[in-house]
């Protein structure tokens, strides 16, 4: 059974950082695409960042600097670097994991099959 555990969200001031981490049980992250996803109050769910197989990374425009995605295959975690935070940037952050090799859209959220419980994000101004 796919378990992924989110940590590091909290509570900062605009132009802060944080580094969230997601911890996969039961899933090989070297193999397949994961990503993060944030949903604010009132807002759809968002694809922020992906990652493939290879290290290749994918960010959605509003988040590109500021936002780096990384995985340590050995640790089996995935990680987001988050700098320059803003407040437009509170939400609820989810790490994603898929069972695709391949995906054309690596920031829609139809592409990943597991998802965890998320980590909130909160940034004053």
């Amino acid at each position: 059974q796919v378990q992924l555990v989110e940590s590091g969200g909290g509570s900062v001031q605009a132009g802060g950082s944080l580094r969230l981490s997601c911890a996969a049980a039961g899933y090989d992250t070297s193999n397949y695409y994961m990503g993060w996803f944030r949903q604010a109050p009132g807002k759809e769910r968002e694809g922020v960042a992906a990652i493939d197989r290879d290290g290749s990374t994918f960010y959605t425009n509003s988040v590109k600097g500021r936002f780096t995605i990384s995985k340590d295959n050995a640790k089996n975690t995935l990680y987001l670097q988050i700098n320059s935070l803003k407040p437009e940037d509170t939400a609820m952050y989810y790490c994603a994991a898929s069972l695709w090799v391949v995906a054309t859209k690596p920031l829609l959220d139809t592409t990943y099959n597991y998802w965890g419980q998320g980590t909130q994000v909160t940034v004053s101004s």
